[in-house]
């Protein structure tokens, strides 16, 4: 990964320090690379580290104190399965464990075959289609024992998911 200080700070770079410009990129660069891996590997950290002449204590505690950024793969599908009260209310922890049963895995987890990644989240901001999940940038709404089967098959097959949007 080439980065260039100057190019991503822009003009701001003239009144920062080399240290201050160097710390400046580490959000940008995290982005690149988890872009590129899905994830942030180790050996990329270490690299970015040498490459800014930053400490990796330093690169490491910056990474994780953002929750976007994961050390580890993820899945090609993210499926975050709301919890919130509404969601809770409608059969959410169903949608929940029909997944992990059906995938063996547990929240927070990925499939062996890097296929999908199973999160929980407080609140999707969907509560009237509650319960709700997303696929990716997919919302699926009202989902019920029957939906919940497509959802399965249709992350099981890799296929596409649409929400309400795109079901109008």
């Amino acid at each position: 990964m080439s980065l260039k200080v100057n190019e991503v700070l822009g003009h701001i770079s003239d009144v920062l320090t080399d240290s201050q410009k160097k710390r400046g990129v580490l959000i940008h660069a995290f982005q690149q690379i988890q872009q590129e891996h899905n994830y942030l590997p180790e050996e990329e950290l270490i690299k970015l580290s040498k490459n800014l002449d930053i400490p990796m204590s330093d690169v490491y505690s910056t990474a994780t104190f953002y929750k976007q950024f994961y050390f580890s793969p993820r899945g090609k599908k993210i499926v975050r399965v709301c919890t919130g009260t509404a969601c809770h209310v409608r059969g959410a922890d169903k949608v929940l464990d029909k997944i992990k049963k059906e995938f063996s895995i547990a929240e927070g987890e990925t499939t062996e075959d890097l296929s999908m990644t199973l999160e929980t989240v407080g609140c999707i901001g969907c509560c009237g289609l509650a319960p709700v999940a997303t696929v990716n940038e997919s919302i699926v709404g009202e989902i019920d024992m029957k939906k919940l089967e497509v959802l399965v098959e249709s992350i099981r097959n890799d296929e596409e998911i649409t929400g309400p949007a795109d079901e109008e």
